[in-house]
This record gives structure tokens, C-alpha cells and sequence, in this order.
């Protein structure tokens, strides 16, 4: 989901900026000169009104980064902080970081007083609430930056495409491989045909790294002082706070979370996505590991996702590439046998960790979780590096 509209963007309807257009037309032939900020204001001078005024609800974890890179050194202002438990050192962190943003713990309070000072709202909470706050943000014509996955379901999705279009506001979900330039060069090596004809890819990581596939955990006796969990909880269904979920472990329970392939799954499955042009597939089958805690029988615990998971699934030939493709995902420890074609001595990527392996009839290509450090060796002995990162995000 990324749209944008030029009424954000300050464009006239041929593509040409407001500014733009002052400098170069109508004050410019009345004999007015337009001197540029920089010298009025010194290099590097950014005017208040260039700057955007952004709000981050969620930032004790990787919401921390996320406001802070939306601060981007003071080329925008953080004007409002909302996080549930201010206990966390890096919400204490972030309130120090940014001592003039207002500070409130939910997050309809904080649109509802400071709406018409905000321009763009990051979210950066737990799955289960990702929806909820973007899509009160759009509804009041916020632009919003909504950490991965974007939602907790499908239907969450759809309900915010639906609602970006319809509020016309800039959309975007954190996924740093699509920023990162290396996978256009692994775009331009497919569409040379260097890889031929794709019918398989691999995909794996080391997650879980946090416990799942346990039995449900026991609530605490006594919940964080600092902590709200009613507002925590959300629209999810009422249970008794355990650190066994907050304020990370919640992924592996689908109350909250969606397991590995929820949480990396965006990460890993974009560079195959971009480079094949994939659609939906027709096809999805799936194994799990067991749970055992007595002999000889399994255990089934529907509130936790499972410790391991094999899934296939099956997309038709495309315009890209003339073959069907089947793409398998392994998490929990599993990953794909080495392959054939990468040569004795040469790595798996990040250690065998995470990883990418794209089988055409004239190449393998690999590479890391983001479409990192990227390889391709072809079937006549060749290896083919990308030129290095010159990250973006």
C-alpha cells in the first residue's frame, strides 16, 4: 500500500512543484528574485514550513528507530509521543530525545487533541493494534508509516488500502529491503536473463527467536505500574498481562502476533516478489512441528503459533517468467539443503540465518533477508556481484 497525492506534495498538475513554479514563472516575469533559504538561513537551513509534524505511537521498541529516523537529525519535528507503557527504557529515552513532544498513552486522546497539529503519524506498536491506529490516523487525513506487517490479517489490509485511497492521504509500511538498491541490480540481472527460466525459490529464517509453540502462559500477579494493558490489548481478546507477551514475546501468540512467517516473512519474500513479478498464488500447503509434553502426544495449543513451519505455494507463469514457480518457506530452525550450484567454500547467506535462493535453468541467485549482498552464479562457472551497498534506509 503506497499512494501518494499532489495536494500533499505541493504539485500542480503537471508535475511541478508550487515552488518551483514561483522561482521559475510568475514571480520571476514581475521582476521579483527568489533567493534561496540556505543564504538567508545558512547551508543546511531548513524552513519551519518545509518541515513535516510527526506524532509515533509505539516507540519502546523498533518504533524508537523509527521516529527518530522520521526526526531525521530536526529536518521534521516530533510533536507528539504515544506509547502504552512508559516504563521502557527506550520510551524514557525517546521522551529525553524529544522533551517538547506532548506525551500521552493512548492513542485516540492524542489525534483527538493534537490532530490539527500533526501532519503524519508513524505506528509502531504490536500486530494486533497496527490497524487500528493507522486507520484513525487516516480517517482524520494523516499521512501514516505503518511498521511490518502492515496488519494482523488480510482484512485489516484491504480496510486500510480501501481507507487510503478514499482519505487520499501517503501511505507507506517499513519494509527496508524495498529501499534498498542492491534488488534493483538483482532485477536487472533477471531481466537480462542471466538467470533464465525461475522455477523454485527458497526461503528460511532462524525465527523464532523468542519461545513459541509453548503452552498459554499464567498471568502475573501484579501488572507493570507504568504500563496501561487495557490499552495495550486493544481490540484484541481480553487476557491477563505476563511478561510471557509484552513487551516482545506477544509474536508468537496469534492474539497478538502471526509467528515467523508473519513477523519476517515481508522482509524475505519482497526480493523474489520484485524480481519475478509475482502475483497470488493459486496453491498454498503447509506442515507444522509438534509440541510434545507427554509422551506419545501431541499437544495442540490454538493460542500459539507453532515452532516450526514447511509451506509451499504455487504461482502460474508470467509475463516475466514462462514457468510455473514453487516457492518454499521454512522457519524454526529448517532451511534448504545447499544447492548444487553454489560452489564449495562459498556461504550460505547470513550464515545459514536467513535467506534467499532463486533456481533458473542458467543461474542461482542468493542473497540475505533484505535483498542483501546479493550473488548470482551462472551454470558456465561465473559469479556475479552486486556493487556495494549504499544503504538508504
Amino acid at each position: 500500500m503506497n499512494q501518494s497525492d499532489n495536494s500533499t506534495t505541493g504539485q500542480t498538475n503537471s508535475g511541478t512543484s508550487r515552488r518551483q513554479f514561483m522561482q521559475s514563472g510568475a514571480l520571476a516575469a514581475a521582476g521579483f528574485f527568489i533567493v534561496p533559504r540556505h543564504v538567508l538561513g545558512g547551508k543546511g537551513f531548513i524552513a519551519p514550513s518545509d518541515k513535516l509534524n510527526i506524532a509515533g505511537v509505539g516507540f519502546g521498541g523498533k518504533g524508537y528507530s523509527d521516529t527518530n529516523n522520521a526526526y531525521n537529525n530536526g529536518a521534521n519535528n516530533i510533536v507528539a509521543l504515544c506509547d502504552v507503557d512508559w516504563g521502557l527504557p527506550n520510551v524514557k529515552k525517546n521522551f529525553t530525545n524529544h522533551p517538547n513532544a506532548k506525551r500521552y498513552k493512548d492513542f485516540r486522546e492524542m489525534l483527538d487533541k493534537e490532530g490539527k497539529a500533526i501532519d503524519a503519524v508513524t505506528v509502531s506498536t504490536a500486530d494486533h493494534t497496527h490497524a487500528v491506529v493507522a486507520m484513525a490516523a487516516m480517517q482524520r487525513g494523516k499521512h501514516v508509516y505503518v511498521q511490518k506487517p502492515l496488519t494482523h490479517n488480510i482484512y485489516e489490509a484491504r480496510m486500510l488500502t480501501e481507507a487510503a485511497r478514499k482519505y487520499k492521504v501517503v501511505t507507506q509500511m517499513g519494509n527496508q529491503g524495498s529501499s534498498n538498491p542492491q534488488q534493483k541490480q538483482m532485477v536487472e540481472w533477471f531481466d537480462k536473463g542471466l538467470l533464465g527460466t525461475v522455477h523454485t525459490v527458497n526461503l528460511w529464517t532462524n525465527r523464532p527467536v523468542w519461545p513459541q509453540g509453548i503452552p498459554v502462559p499464567q498471568p502475573a500477579s501484579e501488572t507493570p505500574v507504568d504500563l496501561d494493558w487495557d490499552l495495550w490489548l486493544g481490540p484484541a481478546q481480553k487476557v491477563g498481562y505476563t511478561p510471557a507477551y509484552h513487551p516482545f514475546k506477544w509474536r508468537g501468540w496469534w492474539n497478538f502476533g502471526a509467528g515467523a512467517l508473519g513477523d519476517i516473512g515481508c522482509h524475505i519474500m519482497d526480493t523474489p516478489f520484485r524480481v519475478l513479478g509475482l502475483g497470488y498464488p493459486t496453491e498454498v500447503e503447509t506442515s507444522i512441528g509438534q509440541v510434545f509434553l507427554k509422551d506419545w502426544t501431541p499437544e495442540y495449543i490454538p493460542e500459539g503459533c507453532p515452532p516450526s513451519s514447511h509451506v509451499e505455494l504455487k504461482f502460474p507463469a508470467t509475463a516475466k517468467n514462462k514457468s510455473a514457480i514453487k516457492m518454499i518457506w521454512e522457519d524454526g530452525g529448517i532451511r534448504p539443503f545447499r544447492p548444487e550450484m553454489l560452489p564449495a567454500g562459498e556461504p550460505m547467506p547470513e550464515n545459514g540465518e536467513n535467506g534467499v535462493l532463486i533456481h533458473g535453468d542458467k543461474g542461482l541467485l542468493v542473497c540475505g533477508m533484505y535483498g542483501n549482498d546479493p550473488k548470482l552464479y551462472t551454470k558456465d562457472g561465473k559469479k556475479i556481484e552486486a556493487a556495494p551497498n549504499q544503504r538508504v534506509y
